[in-house]
């Protein structure tokens, strides 16, 4: 086993680490991210068949509003795990759940076959898949940002951010290319194909995370005997303004993302008229963007702090919201790709990258994975889950024209932003458990400065191979 210290880790293993956050949370995101997508184009038409065109397309975002209904759930039942058994062993179960879950949706039989069985059917696995990513996030984010490095915890905790535009390119690649077979035999099976090899997918996801040992600041806190007895009640006690807070920043960080990964497909294929290859290529295209540029976003984070840039791309989607939409709307292929690339590859990243650091720094080692989880999760109600159906209903008021959408993304974007104003920077704390001069008490830590002294450092846990 290797050991490092807090302030200069061992490069290897936290590239390991990092690595094997970003691949098995992109395995994971895509299983979510098929879902949003199928929903948008074919499920209104096999599970909810008996239902107008209209009705049935509301009803099937309301299905995908149902996983993050559930998401809350699993961030309650894994936090609470993961802050009292550890990390690791939450990040497979929830692997596992997730694989699980999206394989079976490829199996399901449709309205015409079993009647209100198939939907029924479609709920329920929705809600495992809530569950199991629910738990996912706050898992992978600690498994990077506490091996991290002091001054580096923006660029390593971005790697598992790479999994939301990482997942989404694979999901938006996975319907481009099913997008070639004609429309009666996309409806009748060629869609399954995205659920059924995710089987394949998580198989890699287990295998890389299988290799990954326990976060050194979990290990701190386990060896100190100094776990939370019941860690939600713990945060709702100590943490509130920073659960409020956390909730405040991803208001517009979910609703950005929804708009150009879920509610443009529906919008730009209904109600523009365009081709469904044409808004996938050009998800895909701002997908890969973000994954290039996530790291970016989350390096400069560490040197300029996460509030400015957060800051930044907030008031970057608030001024080119109407642009965007304006660009979608004109019907153009090209200038429907370019209105999703610099949304989703360009400006969202910026918004989303330097989230997982500084969410981490707002809590108590102890109390971490369910705060994190907590935060992304409840949040995702409304800054995610819902927007769809409310973009979908905005549009709808005015027969197809996507302005008052407009505004509800610019104020929900100025409130994000009122909220980071009042936050405090906490790029420069320390985030790793102390042990005081006598080797009696163990401090969480979350509010030291890097640079403060009259602290002895406990060897960091070190990294299977």
């Amino acid at each position: 086993m290797s050991r490092t210290s807090p302030g200069n880790g061992d490069k290897v293993s936290v590239r390991r680490v990092a690595f094997a956050s970003a691949i098995g949370a992109t395995i994971e995101w895509y299983d979510f991210f098929i879902y949003g997508t199928a929903a948008a184009l074919v499920f209104n038409k096999l599970f909810f068949s008996n239902l107008p065109d209209s009705v049935g397309t509301l009803v099937a975002f309301g299905t995908f509003a149902v996983g993050f209904l559930a998401r809350p759930v699993g961030a309650v039942i894994f936090g609470h795990l993961g802050d009292r058994v550890g990390r690791k062993q939450m990040l497979i179960l929830t692997l596992v759940i997730m694989g699980a879950s999206t394989f079976v949706i490829g199996l399901l039989p449709t309205y015409d076959q079993v009647g209100v069985l198939a939907p029924i059917l479609l709920v329920i696995m929705r809600v495992l898949q809530g569950i199991g990513v629910g738990g996912e996030y706050g898992g992978a984010v600690l498994m990077a940002v506490e091996y991290a490095p002091r001054g580096r915890r923006g660029f390593y905790g971005s790697w598992p951010q790479v999994g939301v535009p990482g997942g989404l390119l694979l999901a938006s690649l996975m319907f481009s290319v099913l997008s070639f077979v004609p429309d009666a035999q996309f409806d009748a099976w060629a869609w399954r194909i995205a659920f059924l090899s995710t089987i394949v997918l998580a198989g890699v996801g287990l295998y890389v995370r299988l290799k990954v040992m326990e976060t050194p600041a979990f290990a701190r806190v386990q060896a100190a005997q100094n776990e939370a007895k019941v860690p939600f009640v713990d945060l709702l006690r100590t943490h509130r303004k920073q659960l409020l807070q956390g909730m405040g920043t991803r208001w517009i960080e979910g609703l950005a993302f929804n708009a150009y990964a879920v509610l443009a497909v529906s919008y730009a294929t209904s109600d523009v008229g365009v081709s469904k290859s044409v808004v996938l290529n050009g998800i895909a295209i701002g997908a890969a963007i973000g994954c290039v540029l996530t790291p970016v976003y989350g390096h400069l984070s560490d040197r300029f702090g996460r509030k400015r840039v957060y800051g930044t791309g907030v008031v970057a989607i608030v001024l080119y919201t109407f642009p965007s939409l304006a660009l979608i709307r004109t019907g153009s292929t090209p200038l429907i790709w370019l209105s999703i690339a610099l949304g989703l590859g360009v400006i969202y990243a910026a918004i989303y990258a330097p989230l997982a650091a500084m969410w981490s720094e707002l809590f108590d080692t102890r109390i971490r994975y369910t705060g994190i989880g907590s935060v992304y999760q409840f949040s995702g109600i409304y800054a995610s889950g819902l927007t769809p159906l409310i973009g979908a209903s905005l549009i709808g008021w005015l027969d197809g024209e996507p302005w008052l959408f407009g505004v509800y993304m610019v104020v929900v974007g100025l409130i994000s932003l009122a909220v980071v104003a009042y936050m405090p920077e906490t790029y420069r704390k320390e985030i790793m458990p102390t042990v005081s001069a006598d080797g009696e008490t163990v401090d969480a830590g979350a509010g030291r400065e890097v640079a403060a002294g009259g602290e002895r450092d406990v060897p960091r846990a070190g990294l299977g191979a």
